[in-house]
């Protein structure tokens, strides 16, 4: 969906199809229209954001093949779809029975990692709409955090300056803007925007920067004002916004029914507790609150004594297009977890999960239009 900032940016609103497991270009073209069509009718929508997913395999074989991609193209086309933002985080099997660490594989100490992302932005460059901006593609924050030492970092460092150089020499040929975003992710290397301003000092800020999902910001405890003051000090530009809520509570014991096999749901107190899912946090005895790495669907309300970040996804909001210019023009709504839900929670058929996610995305034009935004 398009809304427009009363500056005059175009804000560009998707929902990421990382919930959807298909991994070739039949199966993707086929979950467009079981899943984003009637999303789009349910939302009375002329046009719906796609944040896109496609496994490393797929993103490959279209990279080398201009037919395929103007095909694609065409596909998003006739049905009223468009994309903007590529989400480049999993590399393929993302919703696999278990996932768990695997996702943070290959990560950006390796060639792997550089091609996947390059043949993703030569993916994008073509399905970019004519009036687009720009393009983003969010990306992992650089690895999990061990092993890590100098040399790993160092690897990292050149990849990235490979990232930049590759971004340029498609924008020279195609004349498209595509931008990287690395999203800061408890557990990781990157955790923090401090760490996030650290890991990119140095690059090329024109065409890489961060992606701010909004539950990692909250179960980092990061007030989204501090957060953003301090990108804007290092002139690192937020690229992306992934809206996603996470899981909140005084008593972790009511989280239990939520711990399940195939997602990391790191989880973090105030006060520097933590622990890298929440099996090991209940494990641990980690006091309360606790904050878990759980997206949950943006417009539920669990039932007390659980709670959602819904208030400092507001907060951010408010900070990210509250100013005279917006901060970022795309935002995705990024809930991955329908599948894994607490069984009565969980949608059972594919209308069900397309009346979720349409309901996520109306919450999150209500609340952009309630700061001033107009569809």
């Amino acid at each position: 969906m398009r809304l427009r900032h009363p500056g005059g940016r175009l804000l560009h609103l998707s929902y990421c199809t990382n919930v959807h497991p298909a991994e070739d270009l039949a199966g993707i073209v086929g979950q467009l229209d079981e899943y984003a069509l009637p999303i789009r009718e349910r939302l009375g929508s002329e046009v719906l954001g796609l944040g896109l997913w496609l496994a490393a395999p797929v993103a490959e074989a279209i990279a080398v093949d201009g037919g395929a991609r103007r095909r694609f193209r065409r596909e998003l086309d006739v049905r009223g779809l468009e994309v903007v933002t590529l989400n480049g985080f999993p590399y393929r099997s993302f919703q696999d029975p278990v996932v768990k660490q695997a996702v943070y594989h290959p990560d950006w100490t390796t060639p792997e990692r550089l091609r996947y992302t390059l043949d993703l932005a030569r993916v994008l460059a073509d399905l970019l709409p004519d009036d687009a901006a720009r393009g983003s593609i969010s990306t992992l924050p650089l690895a999990w955090r061990h092993p890590w030492d100098g040399a790993r970092a160092a690897a990292a460092a050149f990849m990235l300056d490979e990232l930049a150089a590759g971004l340029a020499d498609i924008e020279r040929r195609t004349g498209r803007v595509i931008r990287v975003a690395f999203e800061p992710e408890p557990g990781c290397v990157v955790e923090t925007t401090g760490q996030a301003v650290a890991a990119l000092s140095g690059a090329d800020t024109d065409r890489l920067g961060v992606c701010l999902d909004l539950a990692h910001l909250a179960c980092a405890w990061e007030r989204p004002a501090d957060a953003l003051r301090a990108l804007g000090r290092a002139r690192v530009p937020v690229v992306k916004v992934q809206l996603s809520n996470a899981l909140e509570t005084d008593d972790p014991d009511a989280l239990r029914e939520y711990a399940e096999p195939r997602f990391l749901h790191q989880t973090r107190n105030p006060a520097g507790g933590a622990a890298d899912d929440l099996d090991e946090a209940f494990a641990a005895g980690l006091p309360g609150p606790w904050r878990v790495h759980y997206h949950v669907p943006l417009h539920s309300s669990p039932a007390a004594p659980l709670a959602t970040t819904a208030p400092l996804l507001r907060d951010a909001l408010g900070e990210l297009v509250g100013a005279a210019d917006a901060a970022c023009d795309h935002f995705d709504v990024e809930t991955y977890t329908w599948g894994v839900l607490p069984a009565a929670q969980r949608p059972r058929t594919p209308g069900q999960l397309a009346d979720g996610i349409a309901a996520e995305l109306a919450f999150a034009r209500a609340e952009l239009c309630g700061l001033g935004m107009s569809a």
